[in-house]
Parts: C-alpha cells; sequence; structure tokens
C-alpha cells in the first residue's frame, strides 16, 4: 500500500492498482472477517474511477482548450516518450508533445504554447485526482477494518 501511495505521484508506478492489490491481500490475511466482497468492490470502483480519471485527464485538459487531433495525439506520445527520461520527462514530455502536434497541425506559437499548458494541467489534475482516490481508498479500508 505504501508503494501504491508512491504510484499515486510517480507515473511510473501503478500506485492505485498497487494500493487495491495490498487491500486485498490484507483482507485475506484477515480471512475477509472486517472487509467482505462489497468492501472490495467498492473499493475496485472507486479505484477504476481513479485510473479512468488520470488516464483521461492529460486530452481532457487539451480537449478544454480547443487542441487539435494532432495535438491529443502529441500529448500521449510525449507522455509515453517522457517515461523514459524519469521526472524531467514526465512534467515535460506531454507539454512538448501537445505544443508539437499543435504546431504540425498549422496553429502559431502562441497558440500551440496554449494548448500545451492545457494539457499539462489536465495531466496535474489528473494526478491531483489519483492522489485524493488513493487516500480515500486508505481511509475507506482502515474505516472498515475499525467497523468490521
Amino acid at each position: 500500500m505504501l508503494g501504491g501511495l508512491a504510484g499515486a505521484v510517480l507515473p511510473a508506478l501503478p500506485g492505485i492498482p498497487m494500493i487495491f492489490a495490498g487491500i486485498w491481500l490484507a483482507a485475506a490475511v484477515d480471512g475477509y472477517r472486517h472487509l467482505g466482497l462489497w468492501w472490495l468492490i467498492g473499493l475496485g470502483v472507486l479505484g477504476t474511477f481513479g485510473v479512468a480519471v488520470d488516464f483521461i485527464a492529460g486530452a481532457l485538459g487539451a480537449r478544454r482548450v480547443g487542441a487539435s487531433r494532432q495535438a491529443i495525439w502529441g500529448a500521449t506520445l510525449g507522455t509515453f516518450a517522457g517515461l523514459f527520461f524519469g521526472i524531467p520527462g514526465l512534467l515535460l514530455g506531454p507539454f512538448a508533445g501537445a505544443l508539437a502536434g499543435e504546431l504540425l497541425a498549422g496553429q502559431s506559437v502562441l497558440r500551440s504554447t496554449h494548448v500545451g499548458v492545457g494539457t499539462w494541467l489536465g495531466l496535474l489534475f489528473g494526478t491531483l485526482v489519483k492522489l485524493v482516490v488513493s487516500f480515500a481508498m486508505l481511509g475507506l479500508f482502515a474505516l472498515g477494518m475499525l467497523l468490521g
């Protein structure tokens, strides 16, 4: 579960799935006395929501500022390429990809920069949602263990 919390901030680790796996393991070790099927289903639904928002947040940020299809693809490719360059790549990759995609679509540098910033803000929002969902899952786990 602690590794999952690190993954809520570091995109290289699947944070929410790691947290869910840790919760499920704790429930299994406990014989499912405190956390039963409905608790695990609820936590799974919450986790699925967090993962989904994380995946689509960058595209939503780009779409919000009116990005072209090329900019959205550029942000996606920039995110993937950024994985190989550590934290700086993860921060700059989506921005650079969206910027390049919008430039390829024939937009001005100012407009392309605006789209790049919108994409980056979308990714930041996705990370914040992922962090909130991670802490909510851990809080519900603790509540279930106390009340169950």
